[in-house]
């Protein structure tokens, strides 16, 4: 089975991710080792490649990167809309 994308991306939300790991000044690694604590597996790797847009994400994960970051899903979706313009 093949991916689906968007415009050449797997995920809308990796942009804003990138946007509040910084902003909690977090590494990538210590984002997947908080992450890995609530028992969802994503390798310190792959948040680079989520950050690019290349990884495609799950609905767990998505909780798990708010939850980690102190986010509400419509900031980890904001500036999104667009993509559909």
């Amino acid at each position: 089975m093949q991916v689906k994308k968007l415009n050449g991306r797997s995920n809308v939300i990796g942009k804003n991710i990138k946007k509040y790991r910084i902003l909690n000044d977090l590494s990538q690694r210590e984002l997947s080792d908080k992450i890995a604590l609530l028992g969802v597996d994503i390798y310190h790797s792959d948040i680079s490649l989520i950050e690019n847009e290349k990884l495609l994400l799950k609905d767990f994960e998505i909780v798990a990167f708010a939850k980690v970051l102190g986010v509400t899903f419509d900031q980890l979706f904001e500036n999104t809309d667009n993509l559909f313009d």
